[in-house]
């Protein structure tokens, strides 16, 4: 039987509590490539869980980038292929379509299954307990009303971690899905003592060389529209190759390009052997999720961030088939 409902309801966070109670091993994951709100709300979780359910072993598992090595509770991540053997696995922040194959071999493995997630494109369907809260700026802000429904309370090891799930989804308090309950939430985190700028720098700020490289080489490149309301970046695996860099590297760079003026639309396409990952921004109305949907049924997020994996034979071609796509959405 399903449990499936919109929001935090009281007897939806108590669903989820039992079935963690009433089993030995749970695993928490995120989607294939974890960003921080992801990141940090599993880790949180782990940490409540520890507190109102000491029995079960909680594990974190994710391919997480060495952006997050700041964290103190960083070495308790394990590779993906930990999560074999779970009795529930619980996807927090992207749904079960964006698991990386060992995980989602886990996940289909497992005797029950749950979801916390904040996106308005997720699928609650085929969960035994859903939570999905599309009003909520970040996972992390989910993460905290579980912690107070449950009545953990907020220390600074804690806090560190939802703290830096809120500023990562928000764009450090910058994004239109930043409410008041947002800003009162920060305030919670921050008056446990936190450093709360050495978060926001570390998470949003701090780049490798590498990153500087391989930044220069995607804002020079850029193409945009003719009539400039939308813009592609482009990295290909050359890119990477030649600017020393990784995927991780490229976090916050589609942000820059949708902040160009007079851009409606920003797109960076990211090669991978066959494939292309898609991040999308859209400053307007324009509803890049529905874009990112259209490409492939398993994309989506936010209305105004969104992205998608898809199959491509050659880059350069699929770049400029993408930038018609665009160029045409934002003249409708």
């Amino acid at each position: 039987m399903s449990d499936t409902v919109s929001g935090l309801a009281p007897a939806l966070a108590d669903a989820l509590l039992s079935r963690v109670r009433g089993s030995k091993r749970v695993v928490l994951t995120g989607p294939e490539g974890p960003d921080g709100d992801s990141i940090g709300a599993c880790l949180a979780l782990r940490r409540v869980l520890a507190i109102v359910a000491p029995g079960v072993q909680v594990d974190v598992v994710g391919a997480v980038s060495a952006r997050y090595r700041f964290l103190q509770d960083f070495p308790l991540m394990l590779p993906n292929s930990a999560a074999a053997g779970a009795e529930g696995v619980v996807v927090l922040d992207g749904d079960c379509k964006r698991l990386p194959a060992e995980v989602s071999a886990a996940f289909a493995a497992a005797r029950w299954t749950g979801l916390i997630d904040h996106h308005h494109s997720t699928d609650i369907a085929g969960y035994s307990v859903s939570l999905l809260d599309a009003k909520s700026e970040s996972t992390c802000g989910m993460v905290a009303g579980l912690a107070a429904a449950w009545g953990v309370p907020l220390g600074p090891e804690l806090a560190e971690l939802l703290y830096m799930g809120v500023v990562f989804d928000t764009g450090a308090f910058r994004y239109s899905n930043t409410k008041p309950s947002t800003h009162r939430l920060a305030a919670d985190l921050v008056e446990t003592g936190i450093d709360h700028s050495n978060i926001v720098l570390r998470t949003l700020v701090e780049r490798r060389p590498a990153a500087l490289r391989v930044m220069g080489m995607v804002f020079g490149g850029a193409r945009f529209a003719p009539d400039g309301r939308s813009l592609v970046g482009t990295v290909s695996l050359d890119t990477l190759r030649m600017a020393s860099a990784k995927e991780s590297d490229l976090d916050g760079v589609v942000d820059v390009l949708q902040h160009i003026e007079g851009v409606e639309v920003a797109a960076l396409v990211t090669e991978r052997k066959g494939m292309a990952k898609i991040s999308l921004r859209s400053r307007g109305a324009l509803n890049v999720a529905t874009i990112a949907q259209s490409l492939n049924p398993n994309g989506g997020g936010h209305a105004k961030a969104a992205g998608c994996v898809v199959p491509m034979d050659d880059f350069d071609t699929f770049v400029d088939q993408l930038g018609a796509v665009l160029e045409a959405a934002t003249r409708l």
